[in-house]
């Protein structure tokens, strides 16, 4: 999203993440993962770093705050989404009966301070999309996934009634343009999603 924004063009490469590839090894041997990307053949790791990196190095639209303590509230809230927020959201949308209520019931309280955050604006950095909203890219587009097949998952984590400011800025940040077009196919979605609730079965058992 940050390098579509910044109108930089790239070749993206999917990773098989049970069959690491010797490239992934090889640009990446401390954590092997990904996201990771590679400018002239220079590995950068890690999602905050990287976006602080095409930022740094690209012209176009600004995703960190020119202000000083604007961007160190940027890089607290989104750093807030990977610690806390992704992690919460991801046990409540993958554990099942009393303990996904205790799951729910923790990441409602996680995602309740990114809707006051939200009071009064159309994005996080207000106007524009920054640094904080495509780090919650994963909130934009997994709302839409479980609003579309909302039997997967009851009752829903996120709703209207609820998070009023944070489904207005799922609508709006999926609404831009190079997101829209950018957003993770649906139907792989729910083949990632349901791939891994019978894993986590599995396991359990």
């Amino acid at each position: 999203m940050a390098l579509k924004l910044k109108g930089i063009e790239y070749e993206y490469v999917e990773e098989d993440l049970k069959n690491k590839s010797p490239d992934l090894l090889k640009y990446n041997p401390v954590h092997k993962k990904v996201p990771l990307l590679l400018p002239n053949g220079k590995p950068i790791s890690e999602s905050l770093v990287i976006l602080e990196y095409i930022d740094e190095t690209w012209p176009g639209p600004s995703i960190l705050p020119s202000h000083p303590y604007d961007r160190a509230m940027a890089r607290f809230w989104a750093k807030f989404l990977e610690e806390k927020c992704w992690p919460a959201m991801k046990r409540a949308c993958m554990s099942t009966g009393e303990e996904q209520e205790k799951a729910n019931e923790e990441a409602n309280e996680v995602v309740m301070f990114l809707e006051n955050e939200l009071i009064g604006k159309k994005f996080f950095g207000g106007d524009t999309i920054g640094l904080v909203d495509i780090t919650a890219n994963f909130i934009a587009h997994w709302h839409r996934f479980f609003e579309e097949f909302s039997e997967i998952m009851q009752p829903p984590l996120i709703t209207k009634d609820k998070f009023p400011n944070l489904c207005e800025w799922v609508n709006d940040y999926t609404n831009c343009s190079f997101v829209k077009e950018n957003l993770p196919q649906k139907d792989k979605l729910a083949q990632l999603y349901m791939g891994r609730i019978q894993a986590a079965k599995a396991a359990a058992q």
